[in-house]
C-alpha cells in the first residue's frame, strides 16, 4: 500500500473512531458531520473524501462489525446443531459479548433504521447472510415457522434482550436465560 493510501486509510479509521465517540456522547440522530470531523481534528471536506454521508459512514462501521462477526463464527466451539442447548448458548454468548463491545454502533444502527427507510433496507441486505447462517443451523428441526423467519426471531430476540432488561442481569444469568428460552422455542413440539 502506498503512502497516500495508508494516509487515506488512517483518516477513514480516525473518522470512524471519532464518530463512535460522538455517537456515545450525543446519540446517532443528534450527531452532525461537523461534530465528527471536529472530534477527529479533520476538516469537514476530508469526511466527504471517505464517506458520502453519515449513513455511509455507519454502513462502513456495520461492514467492520460483520467482518469481526465472520471471524468470530470461525472460533472454537461453533456448533451448528440447535437441538443442542450448548450450540445455542455459544451463539448467544458470542452475540452478547459482541453487543457489549459494540453497543454504541448497534444503537446507532437501530436509530438510523428507524428514521431512514433506505438505510434500513441497505443494512438489512448487509445482515441477510448472518440470518441465513442461523437459518442453516435450524434445518432439520420441527419449527413453528419458516427457518428464515425463525432465524430473524432469534437475532431480534438477542438484540432486544441485550438492550432491554436482561442487559442488567449478570452476564452468565442473561446468557443462560436466553439460551433456555430460545432452545425451548426451537425444540418444542409444534401443534398441528
Amino acid at each position: 500500500m502506498g503512502i497516500r493510501q495508508e494516509q487515506a486509510a488512517q483518516t477513514g479509521a480516525e473518522l470512524k473512531a471519532a464518530a463512535i465517540r460522538v455517537f456515545a456522547r450525543s446519540g446517532y440522530l443528534n450527531t452532525k458531520i461537523t461534530d465528527i470531523t471536529a472530534e477527529a481534528g479533520r476538516a469537514t471536506g476530508s469526511f466527504y473524501k471517505h464517506f458520502a454521508s453519515k449513513e455511509r459512514l455507519l454502513e462502513s462501521l456495520l461492514a467492520d462489525l460483520l467482518a469481526e462477526g465472520d471471524a468470530g463464527a470461525a472460533a472454537e466451539g461453533h456448533s451448528t446443531d440447535f437441538r443442542d442447548p450448548a450450540a445455542i448458548r455459544w451463539h448467544v454468548a458470542m452475540y452478547w459479548s459482541f453487543f457489549r463491545r459494540h453497543r454504541v454502533v448497534m444503537t446507532a444502527l437501530r436509530q438510523a433504521a428507524i428514521v431512514d427507510e433506505e438505510f434500513a433496507r441497505r443494512s438489512q441486505e448487509m445482515l441477510d447472510p448472518d440470518v441465513h447462517h442461523i437459518a442453516d443451523h435450524l434445518k432439520g428441526l420441527d419449527l413453528p415457522g419458516d427457518p428464515l423467519v425463525m432465524a430473524s426471531l432469534f437475532t431480534t430476540t438477542l438484540a432486544a434482550a441485550a438492550e432491554g432488561p436482561l442487559g442488567d442481569l449478570p452476564e452468565d444469568q442473561a446468557i443462560d436465560t436466553l439460551t433456555a428460552f430460545l432452545h425451548a422455542g426451537f425444540t418444542a413440539s409444534v401443534p398441528r
